[in-house]
């Protein structure tokens, strides 16, 4: 048994180094060591799960249990976040793929069986009893028209790009009859995030779901984004518009495109599609703020609001303790009107994270520039979510509300930048050296932080405090926050 052990781990160090290359690249071993546990963890809390989802659906009054279904998936969490989640599972394959391609087929295949017939999938798969009793009671209905971002095209783009690269063909070779099998699957759930979620304006898009309750909320939420309480418009409406949204958009019609022509099905639709979505004058027309030099969401929305303590009224000699406690309600100072929101964070920067912009737009230097300054960006451990400067910067969303989307440094949208930055910057045009300036600098910090963080706690984390690179939320954190490896080997 010990002999077997040892050439188990001598196989898996060999396995290591292949893939990642991280000795080459000069790592010491402390941070290889950091780079394996990492990938072991993700590895190790993929799990298989059985049993029904609660779905609100538009066709009943009530929510009923779906039929029961199997998921392999790995996991953001074992202990804290033990399902599965659709956006989260996009950025876990990135990684998962590299190591084995064939653990990443069996997951996609599983997350498109569990999709219903018109091509939705429950974002949130909380199956069965034993689930259930993990998740707080609001959590638990999922609402079918609800989306969450299509990261599962990542992770297909990779395997594409397997077929074409992998020096491991025995690996790779079975991507072609799996992307056939999913292929009608595929159309259906492009198709439906195409029609449920469509803005008002032609090729613009809007996320469905967002919080109804307006008076208790500084910022109603948009958990359907992915990135929970992260600014958009004040009072919510049918009127708006959501520039990361209309990114993945543009990124998904290019790969169903690409899949579609490995294929030899009928492609031309979605390079139209495609084409139009990546126009980066349409771009500019839906989403550009003058105001702000930046990207923006588009619908009704004020700065002017606040929490305030509600006035209880105590009629005089009646006990204080017999009436409501006074709430933290929101206060509107000036009325909302139809103009672009003017938050400055990740969402401005979609354009670029999913590399929608071309390589000589102007917009890119605004954006580089953003992203470096430390008043607004840039810190020494990663980019925050929201620029310091924002009146939402750091703002508590309700009483028991702390902010969440609103500065701290989250490791999936920096992977996404630091995969953007090393495009740019390996790419001709105006801007190529000073994308290749910022990539070098974010990357080391990101990976220096992740890693002083993990030697200090023993814990990779779920975001990182952006003023003092501190480890925060939930933890054991080895799911997307893991895409560290990736940055450290460079495979983007």
């Amino acid at each position: 048994m010990t002999q077997e052990l040892e050439r188990r781990k001598a196989e898996f160090n060999v396995k290591f180094e292949k893939i990642f290359g991280l000795e080459s690249k000069g790592f010491s071993q402390t941070y290889i060591k950091f780079a394996k546990a990492a990938l072991s963890n993700m590895l190790g809390g993929m799990g298989y799960f059985y049993g029904e989802s609660v779905v609100q659906s538009v066709y009943n009054e009530y929510p009923i249990l779906y039929p029961e279904g199997a998921l392999f998936t790995a996991v953001p969490s074992r202990s804290f976040f033990p399902r599965g989640f659709l956006w989260d599972e996009g950025f876990h394959q990135l990684l998962l793929s590299k190591w084995d391609p064939q653990l990443t087929r069996e997951a996609i295949g599983h997350w498109f069986d569990l999709m219903n017939i018109e091509g939705w999938i429950p974002r949130e798969q909380i199956l069965g009893d034993e689930a259930r009793s993990k998740v707080p009671a609001e959590f638990i209905v999922q609402r079918n028209e609800n989306a969450n971002p299509p990261t599962l095209f990542l992770a297909l783009q990779e395997l594409i790009g397997q077929l074409f690269s992998r020096s491991d063909e025995a690996a790779s070779k079975p991507t072609l009859p799996f992307l056939r099998r999913l292929f009608p699957r595929l159309k259906t759930w492009f198709q439906w995030y195409n029609t449920t979620q469509t803005g008002p304006k032609p090729n613009s898009y809007r996320w469905r779901g967002r919080d109804k309750d307006t008076n208790l909320y500084l910022n109603p939420k948009t958990l359907t984004s992915g990135l929970d309480d992260y600014p958009r418009a004040s009072h919510p409406s049918a009127d708006e518009r959501h520039v990361d949204l209309h990114c993945w958009m543009a990124l998904s019609s290019g790969i169903m495109a690409s899949i579609a022509q490995l294929l030899g099905e009928p492609h031309e639709d979605y390079k139209l599609l495609h084409d139009v979505l990546r126009d980066n004058n349409l771009l500019n027309d839906l989403h550009w703020s003058e105001q702000l030099h930046a990207f923006s969401d588009y619908g009704n929305h004020t700065q002017n609001v606040s929490l305030q303590r509600e006035k209880v009224y105590v009629p005089p000699g009646q006990p204080r303790h017999q009436f409501p406690v006074a709430r933290l309600v929101r206060s509107v100072r000036r009325a909302p009107k139809l103009q672009y929101v003017n938050a400055l964070g990740y969402v401005s920067l979609f354009p670029f994270l999913l590399q929608i912009l071309q390589p000589d737009s102007p917009k890119l230097e605004h954006i580089l520039r953003d992203m470096r300054d430390p008043n607004k960006l840039w810190t020494p451990f990663g980019l925050r979510s929201l620029s310091k400067t924002d009146p939402l910067y750091m703002e508590r969303n309700t009483e028991h509300d702390p902010p969440y989307w609103r500065g701290p440094v989250w490791i999936n949208i920096n992977y996404l930048a630091v995969r953007a930055l090393y495009h740019y910057g390996n790419t001709e045009g105006p801007y190529q050296e000073k994308a290749a300036d910022v990539y070098k600098e974010l990357r080391t910090n990101i990976i220096n932080n992740v890693y002083t963080q993990y030697v200090e706690t023993g814990y990779i984390w779920e975001q990182y405090n952006d003023s003092t690179g501190r480890g925060q939320g939930s933890h054991p954190f080895t799911g997307w926050s893991s895409l560290t490896v990736l940055m450290m080997a460079e495979h983007y």
